[in-house]
């Protein structure tokens, strides 16, 4: 059978197994944590990419907040069927940037490989027999022009008339001053653009989003981390770590506090309250006790 496409389903397969990360076949292999807790996010985010128009998202939030989850909560989704027939079995690809990068000699090295990637999925737009495509794109604001020592400076303009006519669907993530500086600053870009911005979690919320990946860690690590325990690392990474955001600092200090605790004292038992503090010290780099 003749090829309809310029890019073959060959090359565009090879594209994305060189230069993507495939969140949905990830899901598959039961790679993620199960995302919670952004709901309303979710909602928006699907709303958009069901649209005829602007169906381009970006995530705006502070780091840490949890950009890249929502994406990967997208893409649990599509796994579990729980979206509209539209995405059904759409696929969630990450552009890995900087491995497209590699080894290449100057810009038009880069566009060489950039170009057929964007191309293939686009053309495929409207071929009912192939999914739909959905390009991640992490610190977004560095493919524009303006943005000053970015290896992928310029690739946004590379885009822009896939994005233009309609034919791919981009989610992109940046903290709301990049997206200010750099994409608002281009119109054209800009208005193919829906922002859905993302809330810094609270105490009560970050505990339930503890709550729902404390099994993930316990099964990793062999031992049982306590509710009172979960408490703790929220109080004391909101009283000692205030300049980072939730949920990622309770989560790091979670994963480093049982770390602690099975190098000291083996698996089996409970996570203790002494590993906690000692793990916060160390990240804030003060003794123990005066987390007492």
């Amino acid at each position: 059978m003749v090829n309809k496409f310029l890019v073959t389903d060959d090359a565009l397969e090879e594209l994305i197994f060189q230069y993507c990360r495939d969140y949905t076949t990830l899901e598959r292999k039961g790679r993620f944590d199960r995302i919670s807790g952004r709901d309303r996010e979710l909602d928006e985010t699907i709303l958009i990419l069901l649209q005829k128009g602007r169906k381009n998202a970006v995530l705006l939030a502070p780091a840490g907040v949890g950009k890249t989850a929502l994406v990967v909560g997208l893409a649990q989704k599509i796994v579990a069927g729980d979206v509209p027939e539209y995405l059904k079995n759409a696929r969630v690809l990450e552009i890995d940037l900087s491995s497209m990068a590699s080894g290449t000699s100057g810009p038009a090295d880069f566009q060489s490989r950039f170009i057929p990637l964007c191309r293939g999925m686009a053309e495929r737009y409207h071929a009912p027999e192939y999914p739909k495509y959905i390009i991640f794109i992490d610190e977004i604001h560095m493919i524009m022009p303006t943005c000053e020592g970015s290896s992928y400076r310029g690739l946004s303009e590379v885009m822009k008339p896939y994005l233009t006519v309609g034919d791919l669907h981009v989610l992109g993530a940046t903290t709301h001053d990049e997206y200010r500086i750099y994409v608002k600053e281009d119109p054209a870009l800009d208005r193919r653009f829906q922002q859905v911005p993302l809330e810094v979690p609270t105490p009560e919320e970050t505990y339930h989003i503890l709550q729902l990946l404390r099994n993930s860690y316990e099964t990793h690590h062999k031992l049982k981390i306590p509710d009172d325990g979960l408490r703790l690392i929220i109080k004391l990474t909101e009283e000692f770590l205030p300049r980072r955001n939730q949920p990622d600092k309770s989560i790091i200090i979670m994963d480093g506090a049982c770390a602690w605790h099975v190098m000291k004292n083996g698996v089996g038992g409970d996570l203790s309250l002494d590993s906690i503090r000692k793990m916060v010290s160390i990240e804030c780099k003060i003794h123990p006790d005066a987390l007492e």
